[in-house]
């Protein structure tokens, strides 16, 4: 069965955007429990795109149903996890990347690269982290599982919080307040 289209965060309303993620739909995989099997040999790049023995996976489908059933474990470790087994599956940073952000009304909404939409606040904050590199900008999606803000996001974030006249910096989101410095 084919993913249904991923909806158009700018042309959404605030509100359309909470609708959106109310009816949004992920399978239960805090209830299952399977052994572990081994290894699924697939990899998620800090850039978003996912692998498979090496190979990166092109059907964006296909992406968008292992993304369904990932899950983040309490060792820190991420698997690939249905009714009958269990896979580890290597990720490199966040397993997802938030490409597209709209701020209206008092909050930022965010888009990630497999189509889930997720509003930044008390549930989903976000968190900064300085690496060698510079800031890490990131959003809790579902079940301990991240986003990591794409730059360009990141200096739209830093607009926001600069606009906000906030000491430190920082955005409201849904109520909560999110300082730009690491914690």
């Amino acid at each position: 069965m084919p993913m249904p289209p991923l909806p158009d965060l700018d042309a959404l309303s605030m509100d359309e955007v909470a609708a959106h993620i109310a009816a949004q739909s992920t399978a239960p995989v805090e209830n299952w429990h399977p052994s572990h099997c081994g290894d699924s040999e697939m990899r998620i790049a800090s850039d978003g795109q996912w692998y498979h023995q090496g190979s990166p996976i092109g059907r964006r489908d296909m992406v968008r149903k292992f993304a369904t059933i990932l899950r983040r474990e309490g060792d820190g470790g991420y698997v690939l996890v249905n009714p009958g087994e269990k896979l580890d599956i290597a990720v490199d940073d966040a397993p997802f990347v938030a490409v597209t952000m709209k701020a209206e009304g008092g909050r930022i909404a965010f888009q990630t690269n497999v189509g889930d939409l997720v509003i930044a606040g008390p549930d989903n904050p976000l968190r900064f982290e300085t690496k060698p590199d510079g800031p890490h900008p990131y959003i809790r999606v579902r079940g301990g599982l991240d986003a990591l803000i794409a730059r360009s996001l990141y200096y739209d974030l830093a607009n926001l919080a600069l606009d906000g006249g906030e000491t430190p910096p920082g955005v409201w989101s849904g109520g909560a307040f999110f300082p730009l410095e690491p914690a």
